[in-house]
């Protein structure tokens, strides 16, 4: 399984800021030779990449370092050229990822997931969409190529919700938002995704796992008997019990099978998989990349199992 990785642009982050830089690369280094995993550097996407989901004076005040101070404190990180490229990776990142899964069935992010962007701005740790320029750019070039629509899906399992996905993508039936997340969490003003499932603080992994399972079929019940072509899944780390800002009360065990019963059910389906890391801020690092690198352990077993059945050619799935 391919993975994609930006750690080495590091943000020049003021003492005591709370975003956990380290974390990306800590859970590469997890990765280095672990079988199956092909790690690769992730490219930078391009500005006409980025007008597919951002409004361009947006994108050229983040290349320009001309953002305000305004914008700067909704993104949380004072701009720099680190900044700017770190985010453009990101986004190339996760276009990676979407191509790879295209052809194979299942690639990571090993960052991403930058949800609560939206198309003229940043918010939230979050600079540039990369799922929603993935998306767009995943449609286009399919277009292109194969002159067919491709329809996708957002399966956003971080623990805040994707307001900035959502409101990029609201009133567009070719892209279905589905966010799973804490109700009293950050965004406090939400915005309408395709299907919102709000969870109170405190949940555990019986009362979060029967709420996916809903989610899910109510997920592929628009689509009929033809799958969306390509899912993205926000598999962020933040609904852990140890998180430090996700109020939500998953073990380790119940993260892992809610990424099992995902993958399971976008491979039965014939769709494949681009993952995020999205969020995770837990008290005790490595922790967090233990819940990280299981994700991804998960996510190559799905792979192989993509392999084995032959669907990643394409002749095996009716996904469009």
């Amino acid at each position: 399984m391919q993975a994609f990785y930006a750690d080495q642009f590091v943000l020049p982050l003021p003492e005591g800021h709370r975003f956990p830089m380290a974390k990306y690369a800590m859970l590469r280094e997890r990765l280095l030779g672990e079988p199956g995993i092909r790690l690769a550097p992730a490219p930078a996407a391009s500005d006409g990449e980025l007008a597919l989901a951002h409004e361009p004076r947006y994108v050229t005040a983040v290349a320009e370092g001309s953002l305000g101070p305004a914008e700067q404190r909704e993104i949380g990180f004072p701009w720099s050229p680190a900044m700017a490229e770190r985010a453009r990776r990101s986004v190339g990142a996760t276009i990676a990822a979407a191509r790879a899964a295209l052809r194979e069935g299942v690639a990571a992010n090993l960052a991403g997931g930058t949800h609560h962007a939206y198309a003229h701005k940043g918010s939230g740790y979050c600079v540039f969409n990369d799922v929603a320029v993935a998306a767009r750019l995943m449609q286009a070039e399919t277009f292109r190529r194969e002159r067919r629509p491709l329809r996708v899906a957002v399966i956003d399992l971080d623990v805040h919700q994707g307001n900035g996905t959502a409101a990029i993508f609201r009133g567009d039936d070719s892209v279905f938002t589905l966010s799973l997340h804490g109700a009293r969490n950050f965004p406090f003003r939400k915005e309408a995704s395709d299907l919102d499932v709000e969870l109170e603080d405190g949940t555990t992994d019986e009362p979060y796992l029967a709420a996916l399972e809903q989610a899910l079929e109510a997920l592929w019940a628009p689509h009929g008997p033809q799958a969306p072509g390509l899912a993205f899944y926000l598999a962020g780390a933040d609904p852990h019990e140890n998180d430090r800002l996700g109020r939500l009360k998953l073990t380790a065990e119940g993260m892992a099978e809610r990424d099992r019963r995902v993958l399971q059910a976008c491979r039965e389906r014939g769709v494949p998989v681009a993952l995020s890391m999205a969020g995770g801020y837990g008290k005790d690092l490595a922790r967090m990349v233990d819940v990280q690198f299981r994700t991804l352990q998960l996510a190559q077993q799905s792979w192989a199992a993509w392999q084995r059945q032959g669907w990643w050619t394409g002749q095996g799935s009716t996904a469009a």
